[in-house]
């Protein structure tokens, strides 16, 4: 439910930024969906890290960071393909074809940042304790 209303807050704060920099400050579609990526990859992390996966005061906040940036790379290397292809091919609006493609890129970012970006490894369990005890 946490990924939902982070998520979903991110989502629309990404694509409001992207039609703020295409319609209010004139930006050609790709620079806007740069220029989008940039603040609300950051806006997320610090959202999905503290309220989405509590993993705030862990000490791995540059390692986190990583692998989130790692996650969003792969929606935005989709997104930069998917992007042109919606508006020079299909001659798409360019604000629609990015509403299309976040929600594509919103379910592959959940599964991405669940199972790598604030990945913990499973603490140890007892019998798993006293077998390296004995080693």
């Amino acid at each position: 439910m946490r990924f939902v209303l982070v998520g979903g807050f991110n989502t629309a704060f990404g694509y409001a930024l992207f039609v703020l920099f295409e319609f209010g400050f004139n930006m050609p579609y790709l620079l806007a969906l740069y220029g989008s990526y940039l603040i609300s990859t950051i806006v997320a992390f610090i959202l999905h890290r503290r309220v989405t996966y509590r993993a705030s005061g862990t000490g791995r906040v540059l390692v986190d960071f990583v692998r989130f940036q790692g996650v969003y790379v792969v929606s935005l290397v989709f997104n930069s393909v998917a992007l042109p292809v919606g508006v020079e091919l299909l001659h798409g609006e360019p604000t629609v074809v990015q509403a299309v493609i976040v929600v594509v890129s919103a379910v592959v970012s959940y599964f991405g940042h669940k199972f790598f970006s604030f990945r913990r490894p499973a603490a140890a369990t007892t019998d798993d304790a006293a077998i390296a005890a004995q080693d």
